[in-house]
């Protein structure tokens, strides 16, 4: 019986060393690099991550450097004009290694370029600065899975966020062009400031607007959407519905309704707020 044990602890100790990537994160010294130089070659920064906790810190540096804390396989590396920074737990350290893995991700303050950052399951955050000093993006494309995220301080010309089950929470964003789909997850909005697109299956919206600045146009399925609009904002609001509802707090000129429609205009009407909906709930508030 023992010798089994010692051919057992033999091979279980090959496998890792030879094909378990965890197993070398223990021994930070055999990691390969983990910085990357963020020049102005550098269009895209692409984050991948899984059942990993990651914070993404802007900083006053001139490359981009990743630091895990955990049992699992870190790799930075460039290709052409992107950078990928990707965590993954493989092989026998997913069932024998439980602990919590942590990533950070510390980033130059001033890459205005485009970021891919997609979770799969996990926690994330991403704050840029300060409210009056928001990070800035050209582009910020947000694929969350089972997960949860958080961000805040960002100022982004196109702005793309797909959660499935995940839980979102975002303050203090202003963007250029905004688009929101939600499978079954939650999204809290507060601060939001420039044009909106949003596509609710069977999940939740809420959204807090700084700013009517562009247009809204949301459709629901059987999901909820609550819209908290400044009191001064001015739209011209065009509403669908099949079997759900809209509700409008704000006085309206010349509003129409009828069971399958609801249309008016609030203050000098500039902007457009389009909604649909086929058995969920619009609430405007």
């Amino acid at each position: 019986m023992k010798r089994i044990l010692i051919i057992f602890f033999i091979i279980f100790s090959i496998y890792l060393l030879f094909f378990d990537p965890a197993f070398f994160q223990l021994f930070p010294f055999m990691n390969h690099a983990n910085q990357v130089e963020i020049t102005n070659k550098i269009e895209k920064i692409k984050i991948v991550v899984n059942d990993v906790s990651t914070k993404i810190i802007p900083e006053n540096r001139k490359d981009l450097k990743a630091d895990l804390n955990g049992k699992a396989k870190l790799s930075v590396k460039r290709s052409g004009e992107e950078v990928e920074v990707t965590v993954k737990k493989i092989g026998f350290g997913r069932f024998l290694f439980h602990d919590k893995t942590n990533l950070n991700i510390y980033i130059p303050k001033d890459y205005e370029r485009k970021m891919d950052i997609d979770v799969g399951s996990g926690n994330l955050e991403f704050s840029g600065g300060s409210k009056t000093e928001r990070m800035k993006l050209r582009n910020l494309s947000l694929d969350l899975g089972s997960g949860n995220m958080k961000l805040k301080n960002l100022d982004i010309k196109d702005f793309r966020y797909d959660g499935a089950s995940g839980n979102g929470e975002i303050y203090s964003l202003a963007v250029q062009s905004g688009s929101i789909d939600i499978s079954s997850g939650s999204l809290l909005v507060k601060d939001y400031n420039g044009g909106l697109g949003a596509e609710i299956s069977s999940g939740y919206l809420e959204a807090q607007m700084d700013k009517l600045t562009d247009f809204m146009d949301i459709e629901v399925g059987s999901g909820e959407v609550n819209l908290d609009l400044p009191d001064n904002a001015g739209f011209t609001l065009h509403g669908k519905v099949r079997s759900g509802n809209i509700s409008c707090d704000f006085p309206l000129k010349d509003k129409k309704r009828d069971k399958s429609n609801i249309n008016g205009i609030h203050g000098n009407g500039e902007h457009q707020v389009n909604l649909k909906v086929s058995s969920g709930n619009i609430n405007i508030y």
